[in-house]
C-alpha cells in the first residue's frame, strides 16, 4: 500500500513522528506494527526495509510511526528523514499481537524503554478516543528527561507513568537508575493475574524477560514487543 507523507513532528531532540495518509483506509488494532519499503541510493548492510509500530490511533486519519534520528543512523533512517511532504513510500501490514487483551477487567503493566514507548501511545490514544478504561500502570524508563514524550497522550488518557532516568538532572525528583524486574516488581506489584508488557530495545526486552521469569513471572503473563537494532533505551 502506498503511502503519503503528511508532516513529520520533532517529539524530542532526536525523536520524530512521520506522519502519513494511506492510498486506502489501513485497518489495524493499537499496538501492532508494519514494515516500509524505502529504496534509495546506496544502501547500507541494513538494506531498504524496517519495521515500525504504529505509534497513532486506529481512530486516527494519519498514520505515524515513531523513531530516532541520530548521526550514525542508517542510510534508510537517514532517507526518511530526508523525505519531503508528498513524497510516497510503500508499507505492508499492520502485523504482531502486543495489543490489549480481550477482557477489560485484566489489570495490566506497561512498561516502556525509549522508543518503546510508541505502542502504548497508539494504545493509550486508542483509549481516549473510544473511552474504554483499562486498569494500568505505566513505567516508562528514558536515559535523560529530554527523551521523556508523549506527555499529552498520558494526561488525554488519564495515565500517570513512572518515569525512571538513568543519567537525570540534578533537578529530577523523580525515579532514578535503570529499568529492572526488581524495580518493575517493587513499583507495580502484579497479582496472578496480571499481564506484563515490555517494549523497547531488543537486548533490554530480552534481560527483563529472564529477569522476570526468574522473579517467579509466568511466562504467561509477559507481552514481549522488542526493536531490534537499538542496543539502549
Amino acid at each position: 500500500m502506498k503511502f503519503t507523507l503528511d508532516h513529520v513532528v520533532e517529539e524530542s531532540q532526536d525523536i520524530f513522528s512521520f506522519f502519513f495518509e494511506p492510498s486506502q483506509k489501513l485497518s489495524f488494532t493499537a499496538g501492532q506494527y508494519i514494515e516500509m519499503s524505502l529504496p534509495h541510493e546506496h544502501p547500507d548492510n541494513r538494506g531498504v526495509r524496517r519495521w515500525f509500530t504504529i505509534s497513532s490511533s486506529p481512530t486516527e486519519p494519519l498514520v505515524s510511526i515513531t523513531t530516532r534520528i541520530i548521526e550514525k543512523s542508517s542510510s534508510f533512517k537517514k532517507t526518511l528523514f530526508g523525505l519531503e511532504p508528498g513524497d510516497e513510500v510503500s508499507i505492508t501490514g499492520p502485523m504482531g499481537d502486543f495489543v490489549l487483551p480481550k477482557f477489560v477487567q485484566t489489570p495490566l503493566i506497561f512498561v516502556a524503554g525509549g522508543i518503546g514507548i510508541t505502542p502504548f501511545h497508539s494504545i493509550m490514544s486508542w483509549l481516549n478516543d473510544t473511552k474504554e478504561t483499562r486498569p494500568i500502570r505505566l513505567i516508562y524508563g528514558v536515559r535523560s528527561e529530554e527523551e521523556i514524550i508523549f506527555n499529552e497522550a498520558f494526561d488525554k488518557a488519564d495515565i500517570h507513568p513512572t518515569v525512571v532516568v538513568e543519567n537525570p538532572s540534578s533537578a529530577w525528583g523523580g525515579e532514578r537508575g535503570r529499568l529492572s524486574a526488581e524495580l518493575i516488581l517493587g513499583l507495580a506489584k502484579p497479582s496472578e493475574d496480571s499481564l506484563i508488557y515490555v517494549s523497547g530495545p531488543e537486548p533490554m526486552v530480552e534481560t527483563l524477560e529472564k529477569d522476570l521469569k526468574s522473579s517467579g513471572i509466568n511466562k504467561d503473563n509477559l507481552v514481549l514487543d522488542f526493536f531490534p537494532n537499538y542496543k539502549e533505551i
